[in-house]
């Protein structure tokens, strides 16, 4: 199984980045500030406004197979830069008959809304056997089973959007018990409802925040197999949008983003002053709460777990990648359905 690389994630806006040798060096106001081995380095991510690479180092990642991303203070997407495709014609074009068969294409969608359910399920369980006797288990109970039920239902979708429909409503369980999760007292940090484009509290934030840098990674992984991340089965198709990113993610939203946040927050590793409220009512992280989650996310891609359909050890980033080539493997055929990634 290939290892995947590390991310540079660069937040200093203003930062020249260059290469020197064989190292990735970052430069703020003529000061280093920074210094990484290149051949480390799988993908460069930046946040925020100035940054700017050298020349030579965007020649290097092109020739390499390393992407440089671009993304605003708060993890919206701006621009990529990439080296040639890779993959096959043959690997796309399967891809793109599968999502022109209604019956195929919805085969793969109720894949990933199934192990979406499951693990979100699986999440609240979970904290159900660490806190039983909180306050809101019988509310978390309650939710839970709601969800088995839409599970249970989830062969009978004949299209698209009754499975979209189906997916909502469990979002809409598992997202009303959300707060119950949350063991931090005070309003700091209470969730009421998701909120998007923009987030109106801090959880918002930061769920966003980790779901846009969850949504690269599933997206260069896909690329790294030779599959078109923007023609997906289950997200509608928009230009601009990497649909299958999107439908890929969702084996991971709860499991890996979703307890990533709440973790953070749980154990206190970001506190209420690190955000800025807009006057407008939108949260954004000040550039020391990204900085914590950003490692935080790194360090929990470093975890080894068990895959459950390959039955071998790896490192969760690994997961992402192989999840893409199971996908790829049954877009060609060689598995008969696509085993989305089932967390424990």
């Amino acid at each position: 199984m290939k290892q995947v690389g590390n991310t540079l994630y660069v937040t200093q806006e203003g930062a020249w980045i260059h290469k020197d040798g064989m190292s990735i060096v970052i430069h703020k106001d003529r000061q280093k500030i920074a210094q990484f081995p290149i051949h480390a380095i799988s993908e460069i991510v930046c946040f925020g406004f100035g940054i700017s690479a050298s020349p030579v180092l965007t020649e290097h990642c092109a020739r390499e197979g390393v992407t440089i991303s671009y993304l605003d203070g708060q993890g919206r997407f701006l621009a990529r830069m990439q080296g040639p495709t890779q993959g096959n014609v043959l690997l796309r074009r399967a891809q793109y008959r599968t999502s022109d068969d209604p019956e195929r294409s919805i085969s793969v969608a109720r894949c990933c809304v199934a192990a979406k359910i499951q693990n979100q399920r699986n999440t609240l369980l979970r904290f159900l056997r660490n806190h039983g006797d909180a306050s809101g288990a019988d509310e978390i109970r309650h939710a839970s089973a709601r969800m088995e039920a839409t599970h249970g239902r989830l062969k009978h979708a004949s299209d698209i959007a009754s499975l979209r429909g189906m997916e909502g409503d469990a979002a809409e369980a598992y997202f009303s018990v959300f707060d119950r999760m949350i063991l931090v007292p005070g309003p700091e940090f209470r969730f009421l409802s998701r909120t998007r484009r923009p987030p109106m509290d801090r959880i918002n934030a930061l769920l966003s925040y980790t779901y846009s840098i969850l949504a690269l990674d599933l997206r260069s992984c896909l690329e790294c197999v030779g599959l078109d991340p923007f023609v997906g089965y289950l997200h509608v198709e928009r230009p601009g949008r990497p649909s299958l990113a999107l439908d890929l993610m969702e084996e991971f939203r709860s499991a890996f983003a979703d307890r990533l946040v709440l973790g953070l927050v749980n154990l206190r590793q970001v506190d209420a002053s690190g955000f800025v409220v807009q006057p407008t009512g939108e949260v954004e992280m000040t550039p020391e709460t990204r900085k914590t989650l950003l490692a935080a996310y790194q360090k929990r891609k470093r975890e080894a777990i068990q895959h459950p359909f390959l039955e071998e050890e790896m490192g969760i980033g690994v997961v992402f990648l192989a999840q893409a080539r199971l996908l790829a493997r049954h877009l060609r055929g060689d598995l008969e359905f696509y085993p989305a990634f089932l967390w424990r």
